[in-house]
């Protein structure tokens, strides 16, 4: 394939998968041990900059990656689709919805940021605008959307698979796109299932956060709470993620 993506399963449900801004492709913890082969399948797509496309250059927005997990979709003869997004890539799930509604068949974002901007004030915003440089600024983002429980080794791994998928360039310059940009004007009404699953413990993008955007825009859309979840949970709760997805595509 032109765009190279990491394709689990071989069922009859399509799904595009899109990871967060500390993610990639790879980056999506045990949720692939876990899906249905025969029900599903999923590709999980790296974004330019991410994964196998480290050196792939591009625009880094939301607007290139809906074009191109629509040309992976192409490439694999999907001529329809449900959307997976996490975190950043809830924000390119709702791009990818508002180019093509006709192709997808529902939507499930993960801690999922919005089609709106969101708000940060001056602290906040220095320590995500610092983090394309300084790992411990990503240390500490992760950290605080994981509610300060977790273990120094696995907060470490996350900083570390973060550094080795993507380069600095890519996620310093993804930053403002997902977190400032604001295309809600251009989300048409969903047609299609939508759920939002959201962490208890996501200081940033928790349930709450979920009511003030989402519900907001979307009255229809579902909101799901796991209560021994942050942001991560394809980490935290794998196998409540798995059977969740699985509830909501069915």
């Amino acid at each position: 394939m032109a765009i190279p993506a990491t394709v689990v399963g071989s069922g009859p449900t399509r799904v595009l998968a899109l990871h967060g801004w500390f993610g990639s492709a790879r980056g999506w913890g045990w949720l692939p041990e876990l899906i249905d082969q025969d029900s599903y399948s999923y590709a999980f797509v790296d974004y330019r900059g991410y994964g196998a496309r480290r050196d792939e250059p591009g625009e880094y927005t939301m607007a290139e990656i809906s074009a191109d997990a629509r040309e992976l979709a192409d490439e694999l003869g999907w001529d329809t689709y449900a959307l997976l997004g996490h975190s950043m890539g809830g924000k390119a799930m709702l791009q990818v919805y508002a180019d093509a509604p006709e192709r997808v068949t529902a939507m499930v974002g993960v801690s999922p940021v919005p089609a709106s901007a969101l708000p940060f004030d001056d602290q906040s915003w220095a320590l995500f605008d610092g983090a394309a440089e300084r790992d411990e600024n990503r240390y500490a983002i992760i950290d605080l959307t994981t509610g300060g429980r977790h273990s120094k080794t696995w907060l470490d791994s996350m900083v570390r698979h973060s550094v080795d998928n993507s380069t600095r360039t890519a996620f310093g310059a993804y930053l403002r796109p997902w977190a400032k940009g604001d295309f809600a004007a251009d989300v048409p009404a969903p047609t299609v299932p939508v759920t939002v699953i959201a962490g208890e413990h996501d200081a940033a993008l928790g349930p709450d956060a979920m009511r003030g955007t989402w519900l907001a825009q979307f009255p229809s859309c579902t909101l799901e709470t796991f209560p021994n979840a942050g942001h991560y949970a394809m980490y935290e709760t794998p196998v409540a993620l798995a059977t969740s997805l699985e509830k909501a595509l069915r």
